[in-house]
């Protein structure tokens, strides 16, 4: 089985969408099939057309996104002719396009001339997106149109994946047949999360958070995570936990806003910003925490769509702690394996961390079941499998092409 996936961005940019990526072309390849990929308008310059990076073979569009409706149109046409170049060079039998729909667009005119099946996996809705980031307005003239073009493309693809069954169930409302939805959640590559790990003393020392009850963050600095409200929490939680800190890895479009708010706040000394770092050096943060917190606001993209690093958190064992969106309570169980707390209210936070704090002794069950849950339903070596079935039936059904023979290229 040969699949090219068409992406907005890849590696080596980082981001949950990169890391999702790289876990399901490395999990297709351990199954041995062959997998490839082509980057869109938005990964930026491209030094090479071909690159290969952490052993994954991307193709890159080496055009500019202009902004606007004409912009988009032209970055469309341009991300086609990529696709098409590289599928002449690879020889998929599918083509597996991710959100946002652009690149959905841009596969299926390759698909279509081709002849080739078209999965569309959409692991968030681009119009919700927008408000999320703050770049649109739930139902302006564009956010309608957005919404209008994903459900085009959703109904053409050949069959639809989605992350959570918050999306499943808002296309089933739009008239989609369910038999043509599959999910496939978001999942750890437990070769690189499954091994908790060892608390870096010298660090927590650099960090001046040595011996105290650390909260942390790990994430990308936006507004719908929440962070303001985390933030403006930490008064009430040093006042019964003097010893508490905050640790925000990361960065974003809020960072400076965040950075201000955090030098701003009594409890200033009590908060540390590490910015990004590197992938291959996150562990050692996540050995520093006590327990991941993950404040999201209440919106309509919090409430469908499933975040990925609480998932990694309980992974690597560790408590994680969230608001009540129903992103959220597709992971987690209150009580359970987590806790939940009431979105955008800074005193729920500080009070559900503060309990949290004070009676430790259901953490390690806890920490056990999470572990579980994640091994059981969200590890990637098991996850890869939903997508097979979908393939197989898609390739069966497809015509052959007696230019394409869809044997193996050499290489």
């Amino acid at each position: 089985m040969r699949i090219l996936h068409v992406l907005d961005h890849g590696l080596p940019l980082q981001s949950g969408y990169t890391f999702r990526t790289r876990a399901i072309l490395k999990a297709q390849e351990a199954l041995g099939w062959t997998a490839a990929a082509v980057t869109g308008p938005r990964q930026g310059p491209a030094c090479d057309a071909v690159e290969l990076v952490d052993g994954i073979t991307f193709h890159r569009t080496d055009a500019a996104m202009p902004r606007g409706p004409i912009g988009e149109i032209a970055g469309i046409a341009a991300f086609a002719r990529r696709i098409e170049a590289a599928a002449d060079a690879f020889r998929p039998d599918i083509i597996h396009a991710h959100s946002p729909v652009l690149g959905a667009i841009a596969a299926l005119r390759v698909a279509r001339r081709r002849g080739l099946p078209l999965v569309y996996e959409i692991r968030a809705f681009w119009e919700d997106a927008a408000v999320g980031n703050g770049t649109g307005r739930e139902g302006s003239a564009r956010y309608r149109a957005t919404k209008a073009l994903e459900t085009w493309a959703v109904r053409r693809a050949d069959a639809v994946a989605v992350i959570c069954e918050g999306l499943r169930g808002d296309l089933v409302a739009r008239g989609i047949a369910p038999g043509k939805i599959i999910v496939s959640p978001n999942g750890v590559d437990l070769t690189l999360f499954g091994t908790p790990p060892a608390r870096d003393e010298a660090l927590a020392r650099a960090l001046s958070i040595q011996g105290g009850d650390v909260i942390g963050f790990i994430g990308s600095f936006y507004d719908y995570e929440g962070l303001d409200d985390l933030i403006a929490a930490m008064p009430a939680i040093v006042a019964r936990r003097p010893a508490a800190k905050l640790l925000l890895v990361g960065g974003g479009p809020m960072a400076d806003t965040l950075r201000a708010q955090a030098a701003a706040s009594s409890a200033a000394d009590a908060i540390r910003f590490v910015g990004r770092v590197p992938h291959t050096e996150v562990e050692r943060y996540y050995g520093l925490v006590d327990i991941l917190a993950y404040p999201r606001k209440r919106m309509r993209l919090t409430d469908l769509v499933t975040p990925l690093k609480p998932l990694e958190a309980m992974a690597q064992g560790k408590l994680v702690a969230a608001s009540d969106v129903g992103g959220h309570r597709e992971l987690i169980r209150h009580g359970d394996t987590g806790i939940l707390f009431a979105p955008d209210d800074p005193a729920a936070i500080a009070e559900a961390l503060v309990a949290g704090f004070a009676d430790r002794s259901g953490w390690e069950a806890q920490r056990r079941r999470a572990r579980d849950f994640v091994d059981k339903d969200r590890n990637w070596s098991s996850n890869i499998r939903r997508y097979e079935p979908v393939y197989q039936r898609l390739v069966k059904a497809a015509p052959m092409d007696d230019r394409w023979l869809r044997l193996p290229v050499q290489a």
